[in-house]
């Protein structure tokens, strides 16, 4: 299907917005009137941008309070409209946005509302120009699309129709499944956002908080699908008011929006699937999902490696391997691998997690999937002896690489490029990567879990908001189905503040007290964790006799599900960015330990003092 997107959903000037929605693919957009006043170009001249960057002018939008107001200022409206109409005209827009009224003036009378829409699109037709009509959700008389239809359907104009939004539906909890009893043909436009599930005035979530489908809570790809049963042939397309988006920059916004209409394409069964058999039909061809199966490797960059390999080592990491021409050394324990790289260049912030290893039953697929909706593939220098792999860039910038399934242990595929230097420990203490926390930058976190939800076909859990010292940190999981791969993706309260907010590997472990004796007998310290902890846990929990003392000693937190399982983890200090976790799960327990967090980032924050003082 054509895709469109508001200006509104996007930052910059007008000209800025065009050229990253055709950029991105978009075939058209909605000009929204603010980015049109503001604009120095004449409804010509931007007509003539749209027409060289291939966009088409979908609709002009909002006019609003036309409808059931006094005769007076109902005349004033029609005044108002004649202009509007001209102006698209010379805009070449043939779709004009008319939302239900708010005015105070507004009286509750269908009948006046249905006769001056009548009005309105009898005026619009000598211009070319078609009216849609819109429920918003906080109308005055009017809030509901089913009520708009009504007033469409009893006006009876050819040149007046209905424009649904899903947010305006979703959000008023109306149900979807009446959209099927609305002719195709009467339904002029579709406009599409999502939105997190909060409880606030729907105005305020409105204005502020709408995002693109698949980031939010709302079931778009099925009012989507009630939809297209009717008929209905127009573009699907974007608006979202979002603070965020109109901050950000208009390019890899629009991009990450794009992206989105294909993974909802996609849901909805609108996108073909590739294949000699395929029927051809003009909507886009996306590769079938290929869900990794397991992390090959987390890599390191680092420029002062000591720091880093010595807590390696005190974990019960082994340095087994050196790349053939590279300085990047391979560090194993278990089905765990880390990779230490001292020769790229490294950011101000220090040690980093700078890429990482899926494990993939398919990776030409996996690969071929993330091109075809739109992540940025990555050009690699390699010898010709180097083995190939795909790689992409997530929106943190975080490089994705897909490698054979299983390839991680074998001297096939990555691992060909590395000389054998060791041997993995013989009785590991440390298992697997059990998940990886990366921080996204503030403006990219929605984008950051559509990314890996559509790209690497990873469930995602819900938001959750972590009390932090000076704020929330907000964080969401995303996984595969059986738990071998795990990222949470995290936005912290103190954008600047890297040493907390950072990255960290988590590593699981059976026995998560003998690993984390071993690693403070081996001298790396541990991060101390508040006796007040351990005090309010022995109130909520029974434990065995000595094992809570054991805990506090060991600075291990501790965790309880409602079906009974249990999580014990830990944390090191913090390198650079990067911190490291030891945890062991029992009875099937799948969170990450949310409770605990707050401590955590409090202990940090103050580890973080005690160092810019000297002390620690």
């Amino acid at each position: 299907m054509r895709t469109s997107i508001a200006t509104v959903s996007l930052s910059g000037t007008l000209t800025e917005k065009l050229t990253a929605a055709a950029r991105a693919g978009f075939d058209g957009v909605e000009i929204f009137e603010n980015d049109l006043l503001a604009s120095p170009l004449a409804p010509r001249e931007i007509r003539a941008r749209c027409a060289d960057l291939g966009l088409t002018v979908d609709l002009y939008q909002p006019m609003r309070d036309v409808e059931a107001v006094p005769a007076e200022l109902f005349a004033r409206n029609l005044r108002r409209a004649r202009h509007k109409f001209t102006l698209m005209r010379e805009l070449g827009a043939d779709t004009v946005l008319v939302c239900s009224s708010v005015d105070p003036e507004a009286v509750d009378d269908d009948a006046l509302a249905a006769a001056h829409l009548y009005e309105l699109a009898d005026l619009a037709q000598d211009f070319g120009v078609r009216v849609a009509y819109e429920a918003l959700a906080w109308g005055r008389h009017v809030s509901t699309y089913d009520h708009a239809w009504r007033i469409v359907e009893a006006a009876g104009h050819p040149a007046l129709g209905t424009c649904l939004d899903s947010f305006h539906i979703l959000s008023r909890g109306s149900d979807p499944q009446g959209i099927e009893d609305i002719p195709g043909e009467k339904i002029f436009f579709l406009q599409l956002a999502d939105a997190p599930l909060p409880a606030m005035d729907v105005l305020q979530w409105s204005r502020h908080h709408r995002c693109f489908p698949g980031q939010g809570g709302f079931d778009v790809a099925g009012l989507v699908r009630h939809v297209l049963r009717t008929g209905y042939a127009g573009p699907l397309s974007l608006e979202v008011f979002n603070d965020v988006f109109r901050q950000a920059e208009a390019a890899p916004t629009a991009v990450d929006a794009r992206r989105s209409l294909l993974a909802l394409q996609e849901e909805v069964g609108a996108v073909r699937e590739t294949g000699p058999s395929a029927a051809p039909t003009a909507a886009p061809a996306v590769p079938a999902p290929v869900v990794p199966t397991g992390f090959a490797f987390a890599e390191l960059v680092t420029a002062d490696s000591e720091p880093l390999t010595g807590l390696l080592a005190a974990l019960g990491f082994a340095r087994t391997a050196r790349h053939r021409g590279k300085p990047v050394d391979l560090w194993q324990q278990g089905e765990a691998r880390i990779l230490v790289n001292t020769g790229t260049a490294v950011r101000r912030d220090g040690t980093r997690i700078a890429a990482v290893g899926l494990e993939s039953p398919d990776p030409a697929g996996a690969a071929d999937r993330a091109e075809a909706l739109l992540a940025p593939v990555l050009p690699r220098r390699r010898a010709p002896e180097d083995a190939p792999l795909d790689a992409v860039a997530a929106p943190d910038g975080t490089e994705l690489f897909f490698c054979d399934a299983g390839n991680g242990a074998r001297h096939t595929g990555w691992r060909a490029d590395f000389e054998d230097v060791g041997r993995p420990p013989a009785a590991p203490g440390v298992r697997r990567i059990d998940h990886l926390a990366l921080t996204q930058p503030w403006h990219h976190f929605d984008e950051a879990a559509l990314f890996h939800r559509s790209v690497l076909g990873l469930d995602a859990e819900d938001s959750v908001d972590v009390a932090d010292p000076y704020g929330l940190q907000r964080s969401r999981a995303v996984s595969n189905p059986d738990g071998t791969v795990r990222i949470v993706l995290t936005v912290g309260a103190a954008p600047a503040d890297d040493t907390v907010h950072a990255q960290h590997i988590a590593f699981a472990t059976d026995d998560v007290v003998a690993a984390a004796r071993r690693l403070r007998d081996a001298g790396a310290p541990l991060l101390p964790i508040p006796a007040n902890y351990y005090d309010d846990l022995a109130a909520r929990h029974e434990f065995a006799d000595g094992e809570l003392e054991t805990y506090r000693e060991l600075g291990i937190l501790y965790d309880r599900d409602e079906a009974g399982g249990s999580l014990r983890h830990c944390y090191t200090r913090t390198v650079g960015r990067v911190f490291l976790e030891l945890l062991q799960r029992d009875g099937g327990h799948r969170g990450y330990g949310a409770r605990n967090a707050p401590v955590r980032l409090a202990a940090q924050h103050a580890v973080r003092a005690a160092r810019a003082l000297g002390d620690g």
